[in-house]
């Protein structure tokens, strides 16, 4: 039983965070361990309010998951707090990692403090096997702004270039068919979609970080694991539904790897 690690954090409505990477991971047939760094009051509208949990209380997660059951692949979420990437960059040394650079919610709450971003850029990344930004996210990283397909390989360059091994750039906000970009600092390959109709998007970020760490665990290279990624999280947003007032959430399918 290959094991995946996911660190972030709870989604009280299910739709992203770590309800998303169990629902995700679970579907590949894989054993997923959980360390909790948030408790999220969470709907489809909008995050209402965050709790995080002491750092203390991470890193003991954290120990207990790796000493005993250990990992083949970890992937980080949400982290909210400089103690919390600490605790995080402390324990995940070594082990693959899959680091999706969680800033702020879907609904534009912000998931990451100032000096946790920094922390994030610096010390976490570096340690990445893949980082997965969004536009938002290369924005908020390198300062860059990705404003057309044609600066998509400048933003990877930019992400890349702090030290992550891969940098899996995700376009879907942009104009045109969804385009993803993995970069790994010499070769660049495009992963060109197509584009559904849906507001239900709930968890798509956290969907394709977690089923690429699931993919690396099963033993697929970084470019196979992410064409399955997209291909999973394409088929999920394909079959979202709706779910409260807001965007409702993708479904992730079985489908074994």
């Amino acid at each position: 039983m290959k094991r995946v690690l996911v660190i972030g954090g709870s989604d009280s409505g299910a739709g992203a965070g770590i309800q998303a990477d169990l629902k995700t991971l679970h579907a590949l047939g894989l054993h997923v361990s959980t360390v909790i760094t948030a408790v999220t009051a969470q709907d489809t509208v909008a995050v209402h309010a965050v709790h995080p949990v002491p750092a203390t209380v991470i890193a003991a997660q954290l120990k207990a998951v790796i000493d005993d059951i250990g990992a083949d692949v970890v992937k980080t979420g949400m982290l909210g707090t400089s103690a919390a990437v600490h605790a995080v960059v402390d324990a995940v040394a070594g082990l693959p990692l899959v680091v999706d650079p969680v800033g702020v919610a879907s609904t534009g709450q912000p998931l990451l403090d100032p000096d946790a971003l920094v922390l994030l850029r610096s010390a976490l990344l570096p340690l990445a096997t893949v980082v997965t930004p969004n536009l938002a996210e290369v924005e908020a990283l390198t300062g860059f702004e990705v404003r057309g397909a044609d600066d998509l390989i400048e933003g990877a360059k930019r992400v890349q270039a702090l030290g992550p091994r891969w940098v899996l750039l995700t376009g879907g906000h942009l104009d045109g068919p969804p385009t993803d970009l993995l970069y790994d600092g010499t070769e660049a390959i495009e992963f060109v979609g197509t584009r559904v109709a849906t507001a239900h998007t709930h968890g798509s970020g956290c969907t394709l970080a977690s089923a690429l760490a699931g993919y690396l665990a099963l033993g697929h290279d970084v470019p196979q694991a992410a064409r399955l990624a997209k291909e999973l999280t394409a088929r999920a947003i394909a079959e979202g539904y709706p779910l409260g007032s807001g965007s409702g959430p993708v479904r992730q399918g079985q489908s074994r790897g």
